[in-house]
């Protein structure tokens, strides 16, 4: 499977993004602190998610990334695409060149993966996902777990006063 951490990262990305969108834009600091990214990573991923026209971008105070789109219609084949990922199963990127410069015993099986992988996640949006309950948890408890780590510098610098 070839669908590395940049796929998964990207898809990550903007599932938190549609999660925490709805009052406006989302700066890319607060989805690197709750998801744990690098920030220049997400830039960098964010870049391509805006060129394909899945994000769009709001400068200045307040501003931000925001889903282009209702949620329902971005697919999550669509973000992964939008990053130069691929869900390819074959061993040789579907070039049929896998054995001696032909197709290999196995190829037919592996692209057949491939196409249920790519149907699988084509039919999957972000709304799909912010509509199960356990994505909703794992957000609440993601947003929890910030909210206590921002507070603990709080803590240290009142107790180091006294």
């Amino acid at each position: 499977m070839k669908l590395t951490t940049k796929g998964r990262y990207a898809v990550t990305a903007m599932l938190d993004l549609a999660l925490h969108g709805s009052d406006g834009p989302v700066a890319l600091a607060e989805i690197s602190d709750r998801q744990g990214l690098s920030l220049s990573y997400l830039e960098q991923l964010f870049s391509k998610l805006r060129k394909n026209q899945l994000v769009k971008s709001t400068r200045g105070p307040g501003g931000g990334y925001s889903v282009a789109r209702p949620l329902s219609e971005v697919a999550i084949a669509q973000i992964i695409v939008a990053v130069d990922e691929s869900v390819d199963a074959t061993h040789c990127s579907g070039k049929k060149n896998c054995h001696n410069h032909g197709r290999c015993l196995t190829h037919d099986l592996w692209e057949g993966l491939s196409r249920q992988i790519e149907d699988f996640l084509s039919n999957v949006s972000l709304q799909d996902l912010i509509d199960r309950q356990s994505v909703r948890e794992v957000s609440v408890r993601q947003d929890s777990v910030l909210l206590l780590r921002e507070s603990v510098p709080l803590r240290a610098e009142v107790g180091g006063a006294e």
